[in-house]
C-alpha cells in the first residue's frame, strides 16, 4: 500500500508538471515568441521590398516560432520536472548516509541473539524513514543472519536488496528516456511538414517568387535544428541523474557492510 502510494503520488506529480509546463510555454509562445516572430518577418519583407539585394537576419524567435518546436520545450520542461523529482528524492534518501541506524560502540560484535534486538530498532522507525533503502536492507539482513546464521548469506541479502532498488530506480527512468527519444521525433515530424509545405507552393517558385518555398524549408530545418539541441542538453541531464542514482545504491551498499556485516559474528 505506502509504495502504491508512493507511485500515485509520483503520477500525480508527473501529470501536474506536463500540464504546468504545457500552459507555461504556450502562454510564452502566445505573449512573446510568435509576436516577436511576425514582427521581425514584417519588417524583413518589407526590407527586401525596398532593396531586393538586402541579407536576411535571422532571428531566435522565428527559429523557435513553430509549433513542433513548442512542443519540444514542453516535452523539455516536463523530463526537467520529472528528473528534478527523482534528483531530490535521492538527495533525500542519501541524507540517511549520516545517521547512526544502528548505534553500536566501537569494537562491538553482533551476535545472532542480538538480531531481534536490532530489528525492532529499526522497525521503530517512522514508517515514510523505514520504506528507505538503507532500512530495508539491514533488516533483511537481520532477518537472514537471525535464521541463517551465516554472514556470507547476510551479505547476499544486503546486496540483493540494493540491487533490487538500482533496477528499480534504472526502470522509472524509462519515461524520461522515451521523452528523450520523442525529443527528435517531433523535430523530424516538423522537417516533413515543411518540405512537404515547400514541394506544393515549388510553382511559386517557378513563377519567379521562393519567399513561400524558402520560408516552409526554414520551417523544415528549424524544428530539427531545435529538437536535437534540446535532446543533446537532456541526455546529458539523464546521465547525471543515473550517475547519481547508481553511486546512491553503491553507497548504500557500502553502508551496510561497513555499518553491519562486518560487525556480525556467529560467536
Amino acid at each position: 500500500m505506502k509504495k502504491r502510494s508512493a507511485i500515485s503520488r509520483e503520477f500525480t506529480f508527473q501529470v501536474f508538471a506536463l500540464v504546468i509546463a504545457a500552459i507555461v510555454v504556450h502562454a510564452m509562445y502566445l505573449t512573446l515568441v510568435r509576436p516577436k516572430a511576425e514582427a521581425f518577418l514584417d519588417a524583413q519583407r518589407i526590407a527586401l521590398a525596398a532593396d531586393p539585394g538586402s541579407v536576411a537576419d535571422r532571428s531566435f524567435f522565428v527559429v523557435i516560432r513553430d509549433f513542433e518546436q513548442e512542443a519540444c520545450f514542453i516535452l523539455m520542461l516536463w523530463a526537467f520536472a520529472i528528473m528534478a523529482y527523482k534528483g531530490l528524492a535521492v538527495i533525500r534518501a542519501r541524507g540517511m548516509l549520516d545517521d547512526d541506524l544502528i548505534p553500536l560502540s566501537e569494537g562491538m560484535k553482533i551476535l545472532p541473539e542480538d538480531s531481534r534486538t536490532l530489528q525492532r530498532q529499526l522497525e521503530a522507525m517512522p514508517p515514510a524513514r523505514r520504506a528507505g533503502l538503507l532500512p530495508r536492507a539491514m533488516l533483511a539482513a537481520l532477518h537472514r543472519f537471525d535464521s541463517a546464521r551465516n554472514i556470507q548469506d547476510v551479505s547476499d541479502a544486503a546486496r540483493t536488496i540494493c540491487e533490487a532498488e538500482g533496477e528499480r530506480l534504472e526502470s522509472e527512468l524509462s519515461l524520461i528516456r522515451y521523452i528523450a527519444w520523442a525529443i527528435p521525433s517531433v523535430g523530424f515530424i516538423g522537417t516533413v511538414r515543411g518540405i512537404g509545405d515547400a514541394l506544393g507552393r515549388a510553382h511559386e517558385a517557378v513563377e519567379g517568387d521562393i519567399s513561400g518555398v524558402t520560408e516552409s524549408l526554414g520551417v523544415a530545418f528549424n524544428s530539427t535544428f531545435i529538437a536535437l539541441i534540446i535532446s543533446i542538453v537532456l541526455m546529458f541531464v539523464v546521465h547525471q541523474l543515473q550517475l547519481a542514482q547508481e553511486r546512491w545504491v553503491l553507497d548504500a551498499e557500502t553502508y551496510c557492510e561497513e555499518k553491519l556485516i562486518r560487525r556480525l559474528h556467529t560467536g
